[in-house]
């Protein structure tokens, strides 16, 4: 009788036992789920935002030219910057504007339209009193190796927010054979449009 009592006493304790380490490494498998799912959410979070805050865009020659480009738009908080390279380019100052469309299709780009200009400003030198585009950015100067570089920040841009009158995506950055003078209208006397790239998620 005593015997069947501690071997019932054994069992029942190691019944329990049992029942307690499945019960604390159910807790833990379930912490370390939700600690995956948490973190993988926030990955995910983290890379859209990252995405919507920034825009890559490709310039193609237009009008015969060799003239290319890389844009990178960015995003932080209120501010937009854009950094610029072109190449195969002709030697000397040259305009690059924001255009109302993002259609590059055209050979001497004409499909992206005139200057962004949602104010409906006249045109000028960025800043002016008298009023400018908010596609009129300015020249820049490329080297005798066909190069050149600009970079531009404003707080009167932003990407994806859904203003018209700030909003860049579904424009185009379009660069002129020649100089903007930032006085003739509508465009600057800037020339033919020798590369275009269209402003797009």
């Amino acid at each position: 009788m005593k015997k069947s009592l501690i071997l019932l006493f054994v069992l029942s304790f190691a019944l329990v036992s049992a029942c307690k380490s499945d019960k604390k490494n159910s807790e833990s498998e379930a912490t370390t789920d939700t600690e995956e799912k948490t973190t993988n959410t926030e990955s995910t979070e983290t890379t859209k935002t990252e995405a919507s805050d920034k825009v890559i865009v490709l310039l193609d020659p237009k009008s015969g030219t060799t003239a290319k480009g890389n844009v990178v738009f960015r995003q932080r908080s209120n501010t937009v910057s854009m950094t610029a390279v072109f190449s195969g380019m002709e030697e000397g100052e040259h305009a690059v504007h924001l255009h109302e469309k993002s259609d590059c299709s055209a050979e001497d780009g004409s499909s992206a339209g005139g200057h962004w200009n949602p104010t409906a400003q006249p045109h000028g030198k960025w800043g002016d009193e008298a009023g400018y585009h908010k596609g009129d950015i300015g020249n820049f100067t490329v080297n005798a190796n066909g190069t050149g570089t600009i970079t531009f920040v404003t707080d009167e841009w932003c990407i994806g927010c859904g203003d018209d009158t700030k909003d860049i995506l579904g424009k185009s950055v379009i660069v002129h054979q020649g100089t903007d003078d930032f006085t003739s209208q509508p465009s600057g006397a800037a020339g033919a449009r020798v590369s275009c790239g269209g402003i797009i998620q």
